[in-house]
């Protein structure tokens, strides 16, 4: 049997400027998303019908029937190429879920990628009405490794220029923010677009540049959720965080410096100092 194995990657928005709200009550976002080196382990296998085992040390919560968007995002793909085949599907978790890094959205991404593969069948654009159906972060999932940004309800993406090299540590303190309570307490709606990204920035232009932006969300995020105050603080007090923010509309918050060996020893202090706390240090990824 023909297997595939992929690794999902963590989504993290650097920026979320919240620029307007359509009439349908959905807001218009200007973001920068980028993908850390921090991953679930997926797999998928032909088989007669469509099935999802889950494990992995987050996967209490996590559906394993048609409602998991790994399901949707199959059964999606299934019926809009006429597919008659099956697919045994695997999700190790290794991610936090409703935390801000839009892992399920990049489970479902990736499997709508797998399976294209694995059926033989042509993928779905990132703009294609069944991925957008899936949810505003699975487009921006299928570009991923890819920096992007993301503007609109967060179907319309456009390249940006490459990074410099450098990694993250990302926390979570052990608290839940939804994310529908995070967008009522908005204190304005219209904010300013995020500034264009220059070419050719070196890391500490990357940060600075960085600094200058925002994320809308993070004030209405820390009034629901105060442990967020405390997990950018820990990154804040080490010096060579170069910035600290929040991914999304929470509670995942991240630290930018140098280089994975600068990201460790970041994560190995937080570790100890919150045990509680999941702390990641992660790459920034980008296409070789």
């Amino acid at each position: 049997m023909a297997t595939i194995k992929a690794t999902a990657p963590a989504k993290v928005n650097l920026t979320l400027h919240v620029t307007g709200q359509r009439d349908d009550g959905y807001h218009l976002l200007d973001s920068l998303v980028v993908f850390a080196g921090v991953c679930d382990q997926l797999t998928a296998t032909i088989a007669p019908e469509l099935r999802i085992n889950v494990s992995g040390p987050f996967s209490p919560g996590v559906p394993a029937d048609d409602s998991n968007l790994m399901m949707r995002a199959a059964l999606a793909l299934q019926q809009a190429r006429g597919v008659e085949l099956g697919a045994a599907l695997t999700l190790e978790k290794h991610l936090p879920h409703a935390a801000g890094i839009g892992s399920g959205s990049s489970d479902a991404a990736l499997t709508l990628a797998m399976l294209a593969d694995l059926w033989k069948v042509a993928p779905l654009a990132t703009d294609a009405p069944e991925v957008v159906a899936l949810g505003a972060d699975v487009p921006v999932c299928l570009n991923a490794p890819a920096p992007t940004r993301m503007t609109g309800i967060g179907g319309t993406l456009s390249s940006v220029t490459r990074l410099p090299d450098c990694a993250m540590v990302l926390v979570r303190p052990p608290v839940d923010v939804p994310t529908a309570d995070v967008f009522k307490g908005l204190a304005s709606r219209d904010g300013s677009a995020m500034d264009d990204l220059p070419e050719g920035l070196d890391y500490e232009g990357f940060a600075a540049w960085l600094a200058a932006q925002r994320n809308d969300l993070q004030n209405a995020a820390q009034c629901i959720a105060p442990p967020i105050s405390e997990a950018l603080e820990a990154l804040q007090s080490q010096a060579v965080v170069s910035y600290a923010g929040m991914s999304g509309s929470g509670a995942t918050c991240f630290g930018l410096v140098k280089d994975m060996a600068t990201a460790r020893q970041v994560a190995r202090r937080l570790q100890v100092a919150h045990m509680n706390w999941w702390v990641a240090p992660a790459a920034l990824l980008q296409p070789a």
